[in-house]
């Protein structure tokens, strides 16, 4: 059999159990560790080596061989843990995680790194062979003299009384493990898995069946579960040989022809399988029945290409277009004459909100599988700098595009090595501050409207503000004193800029914050900063829930139709000339409910030509943006769809103000407003209008 098709579903699996490793790792207490977790981790381990070993992967089939010996040791007490120990064995997934990437690429991992991982677990073997020799030694001695009175008893008498109380002492260790329907590559492959569980006594094969007397200590569940990654469960069959395993033997034996007298001592498997055959084969279904729920949850859940679900969801999206195009078709039919067609085109409608609904649910992943990545990232990053520091998470079941989880995971690493490095304090500084000696760092993720919001905060010193303008000033920044703190906050997003006294492998170099703000950009989200001295930052992102497809409003400014992504919009209105004030020239606030609200008016913003440039014969949307609300001018609004994201940059170039493109039902494109850049780019609009204005007046004097 060609085993090269099922390699990318190991490489898969793999990669799942060394993560689980790492938090199991990370989780572990040294002083009092807990057996589950070590089993756990344990047959981790053990299925990447059994995997390995299927592929031919020698390295690292090698390196968790050396890996699984050594926790299996410690899951049965012969090996006392410790805080390097587990170092070590955080240091080992690194490297099989190395070797995993190299056999994906096609090449043999670097020999160097292979021996020198190895060799630092057979140092800490060796260092702890002490420990376990002791208790290794005591059973050792026991399962050798099994099989000397059965070979050497001559008289049926006096072997029974000797047997007997060598199977009470070892029988509760000893299974009878029943394989059937094996080839040839599997029974080896079997045989050698059954070595590094426990001690096999004895292992006898008919045509396709084996049966191995094994002394082990592990449960039959572990044997089962080991063993499944070769061959199905339904093959299994395992009894523990006790008390009842000489009047069964003797049972089995009486088909034989061999005299009677030899019954009684002979608890050689040999007679045993051959006679038992059958018997296993009856006694299988009712091993395997309880199997079945185990089954049937397994094959609930199926791995499918990230590419085909891509596919998926833009048919459905050209799906939604041509749905959209039907329903703005038929506003010009009449709804009498066509009134069966006018129901169909409802439940078409309804069904395909339905369908993209449970499509995007397909691709959506809940964020704890970004938040597990950092307890390892925290507790390297903080012995390195010396820091105490406590992880606390919030939201991990809050559910973001995979598109949009895969690529947050560097920004956030990133903002966490920061507040680790510039941050959070030492302890004798925390101290001395009157703060606790350890230092916490708070990662939350929580839905809002159709966004999600990350935030990233710790307890540390806060920003400097005096520091980062007199180094913006250094970098010839157009800064003042005067600036809010908020504008003051985004200045460390610039290229090259970093307030660090001396680089570190940590941080330190000014390569970084901007690559994070532009990352986040390019998502169709925005990052901001909000920092006290002496008592921490929060650095919050906000991101759409998905690229793909979302509730707009259309909007109409002259001749031009746009989109509000319909998670920002909280009314709609047109205002009496009473409730519009004058705050500069061109400026104007509305209030609305005795609260003032900015005006943006979007033919400004986009500059477009024949709209409507009085407020009171125009509409204002009112639009909550982060935590201000402002009102956006428009001509008239046009209804609410769903609308399918298409990026503007693939097929265009990126265009302030403007977040995305869409198509709309008369087959026209329809800019989807970016919402939270208006305020922004109205600010820089009116800065680039008074510089003008200022260099106007300045020339009219020097004319004068």
């Amino acid at each position: 059999m060609d085993l090269s098709q099922f390699t990318q579903a190991f490489f898969v699996e793999a990669i799942e159990l060394l993560a689980e490793m790492e938090q199991l790792l990370l989780q572990l207490d040294v002083d009092a560790p807990d057996s589950e977790q070590l089993n756990a981790i344990f047959r981790a381990a053990h299925s990447i080596k059994g995997g390995a070993a299927t592929f031919g992967f020698t390295a690292l089939t090698n390196t968790t061989h050396v890996l699984e010996s050594l926790l299996d040791r410690a899951r049965h007490g012969q090996l006392v843990l410790s805080a390097p120990m587990i170092d070590a064995f955080l240091e080992t997934k690194d490297a099989l995680q190395e070797q995993l990437t190299a056999y994906q690429a096609g090449k043999e991992p670097e020999a160097d790194m292979v021996a020198h991982i190895c060799g630092v677990l057979q140092k800490l073997a060796l260092e702890n062979a002490g420990a376990a020799s002791a208790p290794a030694a005591a059973p050792a001695p026991a399962p050798k003299p099994a099989p000397k009175p059965v070979a050497v008893a001559p008289v049926p008498a006096p072997a029974p009384a000797s047997a007997e109380p060598e199977a009470a002492a070892s029988g509760d260790g000893v299974l009878r493990i029943r394989f059937a329907r094996l080839s040839d590559s599997e029974c080896e492959l079997l045989a050698g898995e059954l070595t590094n569980l426990g001690t096999v006594r004895s292992r006898t094969r008919t045509n396709d069946q084996l049966t191995v007397l094994l002394e082990t200590t592990c449960d039959p569940d572990d044997i089962v579960a080991v063993c499944c990654f070769v061959i199905d469960e339904s093959q299994i069959d395992i009894s523990r040989e006790g008390a009842g395993v000489p009047a069964e033997a003797a049972a089995d034996v009486s088909a034989e022809p061999e005299p009677a007298v030899a019954v009684a001592p002979e608890p050689e498997p040999e007679p045993v399988v051959v006679a038992d055959a059958p018997a296993r084969q009856t006694a299988a279904p009712a091993a395997s029945a309880p199997a079945a729920p185990a089954g049937a949850k397994e094959s609930s859940s199926i791995r499918v290409d990230v590419e085909k679900v891509d596919q998926l969801i833009n048919l459905v999206g050209e799906l939604v277009i041509t749905q959209s195009m039907l329903t703005q078709a038929a506003t010009m039919l009449d709804p009498v004459a066509y009134e069966r067609f006018l129901s169909g085109l409802g439940h078409l409608e309804r069904n395909a909100r339905d369908l993209q609904e449970s499509v995007m649910s397909i691709r959506m992943m809940p964020m704890d599988y970004v938040f597990s990545r950092f307890p390892r990232v925290i507790r390297d990053v903080s012995a390195k700098l010396g820091k105490q520091v406590r992880l606390d998470t919030y939201g991990k079941e809050t559910e973001l595009d995979k598109g949009l989880i895969e690529r947050i995971v560097d920004p956030l690493t990133h903002l966490v090595r920061n507040s680790l490095d510039h941050g959070i304090e030492t302890p004798e500084v925390r101290l001395a501050k009157g703060k606790d000696a350890t230092g916490q760092l708070l990662l939350s993720a929580q839905h809002h409207g159709g966004n999600i919001v990350i935030e990233v905060s710790d307890d540390g010193a806060g920003l400097n503000r005096e520091r980062i303008l007199a180094k913006a000033l250094q970098q010839g920044m157009a800064v003042s004193e005067s600036m809010p703190d908020e504008e003051v906050w985004q200045l460390i997003f610039a290229p090259g800029f970093s307030t660090a006294e001396q680089v570190t492998d940590i941080s330190g170099r000014g390569v970084g914050m901007d690559v994070v703000k532009r990352n986040i950009q390019e998502m169709g989200g925005h990052v901001e900063i909000h920092s006290r001295g002496g008592q921490g930052t929060t650095t919050r992102i906000v991101l759409p829930l998905t690229l793909a497809i979302l509730n707009g409003m259309s909007v109409k400014v002259g001749s031009e139709a746009y989109i509000l992504p319909l998670s920002y919009v909280i009314e709609s209105l047109q205002p009496l000339p009473e409730h519009l004030h004058s705050i500069t020239a061109e400026g104007h606030v509305i209030r609305v409910r005795g609260e003032y609200l900015p005006l943006i008016e979007l033919h400004r913003v986009f500059d477009v030509s024949g709209a409507q440039t009085q407020p009171t014969q125009g509409i204002l949307v009112i639009v909550q943006a982060d935590d201000s609300r402002f009102a956006l001018l428009v001509d008239e609004l046009l209804g609410q769809h769903q609308v399918v994201v298409k990026n503007l940059e693939t097929n265009y170039r990126k265009v302030p103000g403007i977040s995305a493109a869409t198509i709309v039902g008369d087959g026209s494109v329809a800019f989807i407003v970016d919402v939270g850049a208006m305020p922004r780019i109205q600010r820089a609009q009116a800065a680039s209008a008074a510089a003008l204005a200022g260099a106007a007046r300045r020339t009219d004097a020097i004319a004068l």
